[in-house]
Order: C-alpha cells, then sequence, then structure tokens
C-alpha cells in the first residue's frame, strides 16, 4: 500500500478509483470510507490528489471484501488490518483470527446445508401434492 504522499511520476499507478470501483463493486464512497476507517492505508495521490491505486492495493481490498463476503464484522476486519499494517511480527495472530472465521464459516454451511435440506423437502412435499391434483381443478385426485 502507498502512504497517501504524492507519487514519484516514475512509479504513478494505474488504478483510478472510478476503476476500482469498478473491478470491485465498491462505491466511491465505500472506498473512501475503508480509507478512514482504516481498512487500507491512505493511497496514493496524484500532483491533482486524486487517488490512484497500485495492484496491491485492489488485491488487498478484494481480499477484504472476501472477509465481508464471509460475515466477518467490520471490527475484527479493522483489527486485522492493523495486524496487517504492522508487519510479519503479527502472521500468527492473523493466521489464528483466519483460522477461526474459517471454522465460523464451517459452522454457518454446515447451518446452511441443513436449512436447504429442510427447503427440499418441503418443495417435495408440495409438488407432490400438486401432482395429486386433478388437473383443472384444486382437488386432489
Amino acid at each position: 500500500m502507498t502512504s497517501g504522499q504524492p507519487l514519484p511520476p516514475d512509479r504513478e499507478p494505474t488504478l483510478t478509483i472510478a476503476q476500482v470501483a469498478e473491478r470491485t463493486g465498491l462505491t466511491h464512497d465505500t472506498l473512501r470510507y475503508y480509507e478512514k476507517a482504516g481498512l487500507i492505508e491512505r493511497v496514493g495521490r496524484t500532483t491533482g490528489n486524486q487517488r490512484r491505486y497500485e495492484a496491491a492495493d485492489l488485491a488487498w481490498l478484494e481480499f477484504l471484501l472476501r472477509l465481508r463476503e464471509t460475515g466477518m464484522p467490520i471490527a475484527d476486519m479493522q483489527h486485522f488490518a492493523r495486524l496487517r499494517a504492522r508487519g510479519d511480527a503479527t502472521v500468527a495472530d492473523r493466521l489464528a483470527m483466519l483460522r477461526e472465521h474459517r471454522a465460523e464459516l464451517a459452522d454457518r454451511i454446515r447451518a446452511l446445508r441443513r436449512n436447504a435440506a429442510a427447503l427440499d423437502d418441503k418443495i417435495d412435499y408440495y409438488e407432490r401434492l400438486l401432482d395429486e391434483r386433478q388437473p383443472g381443478t384444486d382437488e386432489p385426485a
């Protein structure tokens, strides 16, 4: 991630906030919020003070989206981002966080599968009811 300082002309990233918004599905406001909330470090700026994102910024945003989509609370995402910003000394803590989140996700997946099976049973029940009805009536055969 870049530091929010103006970028040297020979190192200017190629992604504008609009391009990142398009690639990630996040709005401009959400990208700014993620920066303000500490989820992403301040991104580099052009001499005109426009945000410019590097490939590493985009990869980190995509990972944050995976955390969000898998139900990680924003406070935990912020904690993970702070650990990441502190460098390799926090790898064990980050690994522990991801393992715990993955275990919680596995529990939710199992619950969703049970719920999907219950819905399938109910769908099958109603389909059998409809199959038993006389054509053109609402009465069972």
